[in-house]
């Protein structure tokens, strides 16, 4: 099982909200972003398993930027499991998950929909990067996908994001791109544009 926490949304029609938070974040990191979104649904926030100088990530890298593959696709599976379990254990529909992650976060999220057809019914990446090239995707016909992307950001450049939304197009996604001028930072510029979008597909 991975550290997580659970809250019971209020409205049953909604999708259960994972939230995956950045290098340094824990499972706390996000709700206040996730309420802003939708403060009706479930919150499903959980805490990456790899420590990196003492801080939380979900995957390990070997240097800035660079991947560790192996251990990606193997906590790729991990989670992918993890939500299996916990929508038993927490008697939420498996088929309805969108996931908010927030650069580490959006990469294991962005990993769930390279890897697996069904982990995610849409999803929210802020700063995201590719997280694995040249392989194929699964079919992600009309998965709804919103990319928060900096047009100057030092750790993930707008090509990364350029290419994320032409691979997840390409594999049938439906793709939304905004971007923003603060680097790498998380705005409430950029949560405000996550709002619309996600009010969008839930209407």
């Amino acid at each position: 099982m991975m550290q997580h926490i659970f809250h019971k949304g209020t409205d049953d029609t909604k999708p259960t909200l994972l939230l995956l938070h950045g290098t340094g974040g824990n499972e706390q990191s996000l709700v206040g972003l996730a309420q802003e979104i939708d403060a009706t649904a479930n919150l499903l926030s959980v805490r990456g398993n790899i420590l990196e100088n003492g801080m939380p990530r979900f995957f390990r890298r070997l240097a800035e930027g660079v991947f560790d593959i192996e251990d990606l696709i193997y906590r790729t599976q991990e989670l992918n499991d993890f939500l299996t379990e916990a929508a038993q254990q927490y008697s939420f529909d498996r088929q309805r998950v969108i996931a908010i992650g927030y650069s580490n976060g959006a990469n294991i999220a962005a990993s769930l929909l390279f890897h697996y057809e069904d982990a995610l019914a849409g999803a929210i990446l802020h700063h995201p990067m590719v997280p694995r090239r040249g392989i194929e995707l699964p079919v992600l016909q009309d998965v709804p996908i919103f990319i928060g992307a900096g047009t100057n950001d030092p750790l993930c450049s707008a090509q990364e994001s350029t290419d994320l939304e032409t691979l997840l197009t390409a594999a049938g996604a439906k793709v939304t791109t905004a971007w923003f001028d603060y680097g790498h930072q998380l705005t409430m510029s950029e949560v405000q544009a996550a709002k619309e979008w996600y009010d969008s597909i839930n209407s």
